[in-house]
């Protein structure tokens, strides 16, 4: 099916660009992405699915080419990002993370049948990373990933406060091409890794937000700490750099 008109830029990210199209948007991955064609048909797969499973995300309306590029056509997800109120001040703030919180939780509920596993991709992303870990730390952090839970619950992969859009009760939670099947604190962990560098007080803010409502110790969301830092370093985010390499050596909570 076609992908309708574009309209006006609405968003843009290292892989894709979002436009208006009316009552729809649309996402085209840039020719610079891995694999657009590809990416786009999976995501669009991934959104199916989790449609499927009730949750608050976008409805896939096609997959198409404009100009050469690959996108996915879907609905509308009113109102700003989350972030928005988030970082306005300690009053809002608390009440957005009880909204993260309970969105985040919703989606861990749902089984990552289908999806691909999280531990070997941070296996692949940390074996890749060894020239900047240095080889004796990338060891280390593969036996540490070993040992930790395999888990089998639908985990988003880049859950923060910019990609959960709309008004409390409302809101749709978007970009979900890394969804996969894994332990629900390595993705409480990842989006920690994800608000530190913009946000860090928030950051830590989040995890013990996420570890009182899910019955849990912080110390077993950070256990996953530097391994999904560690992962982040192959994600082409240089001025990241040196604060992954300090959570990828630390063996202590932040």
């Amino acid at each position: 099916m076609d992908l309708p008109p574009l309209g006006t830029l609405i968003g843009s990210g290292k892989e894709a660009e979002v436009f208006d199209a009316g009552d729809l948007v649309v996402k085209l991955y840039r020719a610079t992405a891995a694999a657009p064609k590809l990416a786009a048909l999976h995501e669009a797969s991934v959104l199916a699915l989790l449609e499927a499973h009730g949750l608050p995300v976008p409805s896939v309306y096609s997959v198409g080419q404009v100009d050469g590029r690959w996108g996915i056509a879907m609905t509308r997800a009113d109102g700003p990002p989350l972030a928005e109120g988030i970082l306005r001040g300690p009053g809002e703030a608390a009440a957005g993370l009880e909204r993260m919180v309970r969105l985040h939780r919703e989606i861990h509920g749902r089984p990552g049948t289908n999806l691909a596993g999280l531990k070997p991709r941070l296996a692949e992303n940390i074996g890749r990373a060894a020239g900047t870990l240095g080889h004796p730390l990338a060891r280390r952090l593969l036996d540490s990933l070993a040992a930790l839970p395999e888990g089998d619950r639908l985990c988003h992969g880049d859950f923060h406060p910019w990609n959960i859009l709309g008004p409390p009760g409302r809101e749709v939670v978007v970009d979900w091409p890394n969804a996969c099947a894994g332990d629900p604190a390595a993705d409480a962990c990842r989006s920690y890794v994800l608000m530190h560098p913009a946000a860090p007080a928030l950051a830590a803010a989040y995890v013990d937000a996420y570890a009182a409502a899910a019955g849990q110790s912080r110390d077993r969301i950070l256990a996953w700490l530097p391994v999904v830092a560690a992962a982040r370093l192959m994600e082409g985010v240089p001025d990241e750099i040196k604060g992954l390499m300090a959570m990828a050596a630390s063996e202590s909570s932040p």
